[in-house]
């Protein structure tokens, strides 16, 4: 995998804004997060060869250079010369064939029945060879569409939005799937989503998206735990944002909330806000740094978290057993100076 690189530098003009994005991938598995609207799929569709973009170059390096598309080479690779492996969101099965015969479009013509029997043993069709699409769970439906898509050994493969439509349960089932059959995939994959949890879970690197710009991008973990900007922040899940008045280097005053904090880091001239996480808050006594009354504060209660809001409007968030009903909120709460985000607009 070392050797291995997709390098995407495109840019193509767009009714409500102009999509520009250059990224190399050399990991495994790559997220792209953003809001809808924001050029997720169109970036998808270009690696694809769906969609043309007006400029730039789409490679990749495995042995040699393949060039999908090169702007100012007049190279344009059609989409079944580019090796790619696109799941679309409704899976595109063909409703007239059979398990066996969609899994099968993708073995070379002579395959031979073992190696169709193993493709169905991997993804765990074992008893559907003779349903059609219709007869399957939607489950059963993505393990079919993968094995179809692996089954002629793509360089890449492409997920656009695969759990969107899909209900809680079944998409936590999916999510976790889809993570096992790709375990041995030994390409690259990238899964456009508007999900953060879906990102987190699926992801070694991460590319957030906004209007057709890249706003941040690095290893997934890292962008959740340092996401620099507001924007970022939010599409990462933070629930509490505010803009801020500095202080000195290490105080700070929230705008939104009324609050002084002290904070770990040096406050840099471009910081304007600040972000607290939903779950950092602990209790806390009334002296204790960035102790926060709670007076006045509201609670809903759901199956496995309690929801506080405080009066200022902050959102702390708590986890709880099914079968707790009772929860008395502490008189103070407080957030460790570490656990306060720095953010530029």
């Amino acid at each position: 995998m070392s050797d291995k690189l997709l390098k995407i530098n495109i840019q193509k003009k767009l009714k409500e804004f102009d999509l520009d994005i250059d990224f190399k991938l050399k990991k495994g598995r790559l997220g792209i997060l953003g809001p809808s609207g924001c050029g997720k799929s169109m970036t998808l569709k270009s690696i694809a060869g769906i969609v043309t973009p007006d400029n730039g170059a789409i490679s990749l390096i495995t042995k040699e250079e393949t060039i999908y598309f090169d702007s100012n080479k007049k190279i344009n690779l059609k989409p079944q010369s580019r090796n790619v492996g696109y799941l679309f969101q409704n899976y595109a099965l063909f409703p007239n064939m059979t398990v066996e015969e969609n899994i099968a479009i993708g073995l070379s013509k002579d395959y031979n029945e073992k190696s169709l029997s193993e493709m169905i043993k991997r993804f765990h069709l074992d008893g559907l060879e003779k349903r059609y699409p219709r007869q399957l769970s939607g489950g059963q439906q993505q393990r079919v569409a993968l094995a179809r898509i692996l089954a002629y050994g793509p360089d890449v493969i492409l997920l656009d939005e695969p759990f969107s439509a899909m209900d809680a349960f079944l998409k936590e089932q999916l999510r976790i799937e889809l993570v096992n059959s790709l375990k041995d995939f030994d390409g690259f994959s990238i899964l456009v989503t508007h999900d953060r949890d879906e990102a987190f879970q699926f992801c070694d690197e991460l590319l957030i998206l906004d209007k057709g710009k890249i706003i941040a991008k690095g290893d997934t973990h890292e962008v959740f735990e340092n996401p620099k900007k507001v924007q970022v922040a939010r599409l990462t899940g933070c629930k509490n944002i505010s803009k801020i008045e500095v202080i000195d280097e290490h105080h700070l005053k929230s705008l939104d909330w009324g609050l002084i904090f002290e904070v770990s880091e040096k406050i840099s001239p471009n910081i304007t806000h600040i972000g607290i996480r939903a779950h950092d808050f602990s209790p806390a006594e009334k002296d204790d740094v960035n102790a926060i009354d709670t007076e006045n504060s509201t609670k809903l209660e759901m199956p496995f978290e309690w929801e506080i809001t405080l009066a200022n409007g902050l959102w702390w968030k708590i986890d709880k057993q099914i079968h707790e009903h009772e929860f008395v909120i502490p008189k103070y709460l407080k957030i460790d100076p570490k656990n306060i985000i720095l953010l530029e607009e």
